[in-house]
């Protein structure tokens, strides 16, 4: 997957729908050919009129390619306890991951409840962190214009994004919006390295369980921490996992390594997308979930470990590669993969039980790296070292405690204490015996007669209050 560079075409700056910087024009550019209906769960039928339309447990369209069959439920029951597990964690973030780390990933590796997704993956990349860190900084790149060059190019990418998923469905939805903004803050807060396409669907996974702001620092943590240097301008980070993957394949399946040298098919044709988009656009949507659950824990092992799976599966016997015969068969059979090989419950036992370390990464990183400096000199883009998931993130950069405390979505307008139960019983009676009500006209301290007690208490609109309370940093509710 190429860099994109800004260029001319249908979505240039001259072009009447450019988005010039704003989430405004984003909102009206769908013209006839999109329309949205106001709100993403409603989409033109085939004679222009709204048709109410299904859409699975994960949010995507029933009936379209990315809607998933029957899956594997998990028990109400199980799903609570887990639930309750995962709190109990998040509540105690710190020191499960000081002295319980291990079954911080055997929970991971299970699953994290749909309902704390998203939260847990802002914990375990260190995003909640870096965002308490920087408060009001996403809000300070969202009102900035944007290179002209980069906006282009993220306009034309974004109905690409998902485009079956009733979030991402509308020209010009909340999906689309908030998309737009957390890929053009990214390339304020990082202009050295601008957009890259595949960013694109990364961050419109974050977006499906998580608001925009959060969804923007957990991509800066990917790109970052967990793949750093995947989206600079040459992709030699890229490049470098590919020859990594490559000969740990040797050891994991010699056959499909064979067949691939003997077919001189380069790791970056069929490895690329897999890796820079977390095969996002690769496996069922239940496979990349559980997947994502354990990257964020364990680190990029987690997508070596796929690949390697995938690879073993498709090429590593030699009735495999009966149909594999020529070069073109091969790459075919590696971009139709079999849906029994991605289906979750196999792959996900298949990567846990391989034995891939980041040991064995980083030793062959070394190697990789210097056969590299001899054939291409040193590496033009310098990138941070690599850190291997959640634990050595929270070793690198210690959370305070203030950074781990949930901020409460619901946020009660200032007023007058409530009245204890008691005490009201006691004014009831008080009433009935004096033919007043205690708070009244005639009682002391309530002012002119006539004014309601409401007015004594000047308060903020609910409407602003809620709008308030809304914003994307103070909420800590899930996003199924």
């Amino acid at each position: 997957m190429a860099k994109s560079r800004g260029g001319g075409g249908p979505g240039s700056p001259g072009s009447a729908r450019g988005l010039a910087g704003t989430r405004e024009s984003l909102a009206e550019a769908g013209g006839d050919e999109l329309s949205s209906l106001g709100s993403d769960s409603e989409v033109n039928g085939g004679d222009g009129g709204p048709e109410e339309r299904r859409v699975d447990k994960f949010g995507f369209i029933v009936g379209s390619r990315s809607a998933e069959g029957p899956l594997e439920e998990v028990p109400l029951e199980v799903l609570r306890q887990r639930e309750s597990k995962w709190l109990d964690m998040l509540n105690n973030w710190d020191k499960w991951m000081a002295k319980k780390h291990k079954k911080i990933r055997l929970r991971c590796q299970k699953g994290i409840p749909p309902s704390l997704r998203g939260r847990a993956w802002q914990y375990l990349s260190g995003s909640k962190v870096k965002l308490e860190q920087n408060v009001g900084k996403f809000d300070e790149l969202d009102l900035l214009p944007g290179e002209p060059k980069w906006l282009d190019v993220i306009e034309r990418d974004l109905h690409r994004q998902f485009p079956f998923h009733e979030m991402f469905v509308s020209r010009g939805g909340h999906g689309q919006q908030d998309l737009f903004r957390v890929l053009k803050a990214y390339t304020l807060y990082r202009p050295e390295e601008g957009y890259c396409q595949a960013q694109a669907p990364i961050a419109a996974v974050l977006l499906m369980h998580m608001p925009a702001e959060q969804a923007f620092w957990c991509l800066v943590q990917i790109c970052e921490k967990y793949l750093p240097g995947y989206y600079s301008e040459k992709l030699e980070a890229i490049q470098l996992d590919g020859q990594i993957l490559f000969s740990l394949l040797h050891k994991v399946s010699p056959v499909a390594y064979k067949h691939l040298s003997k077919q001189k098919i380069d790791p970056i044709l069929y490895m690329t997308e897999w890796f820079m988009c977390a095969f996002s656009r690769t496996l069922p949507w239940s496979s990349v979930l559980r997947v994502w659950d354990m990257f964020f824990c364990e680190g990029v092992k987690i997508i070596f470990r796929v690949g390697l799976v995938l690879l073993k599966h498709t090429l590593g016997s030699s009735d495999k590669l009966k149909s594999c015969q020529g070069q073109y068969e091969t790459m075919e059979r590696l971009r139709a993969l079999s849906p029994k090989i991605m289906q979750e419950t196999f792959l996900v036992q298949e990567v846990i039980e391989l034995p891939v370390t980041e040991r064995q990464i980083e030793r062959e990183h070394l190697i990789q790296l210097k056969k590299w400096r001899e054939t291409h000199g040193e590496l033009q883009c310098k990138s941070p070292p690599r850190l291997h998931g959640a634990k050595a993130i929270s070793e690198a950069e210690p959370p305070t405690r203030k950074a781990l405390e949930p901020v409460p979505s619901i946020i009660v307008p200032p007023g007058p204490a409530p009245v204890p139960k008691a005490r009201k019983s006691k004014e009831k009676k008080r009433e009935k015996s004096s033919g007043s009500p205690a708070n009244g006209p005639g009682a002391e301290g309530n002012g002119a007669p006539g004014t309601a007690p409401e007015l004594l208490h000047p308060q903020v609109s609910p409407h602003h209050q809620s709008k308030e309370s809304l914003c994307s940093r103070e909420s800590e509710d899930t996003y199924l």
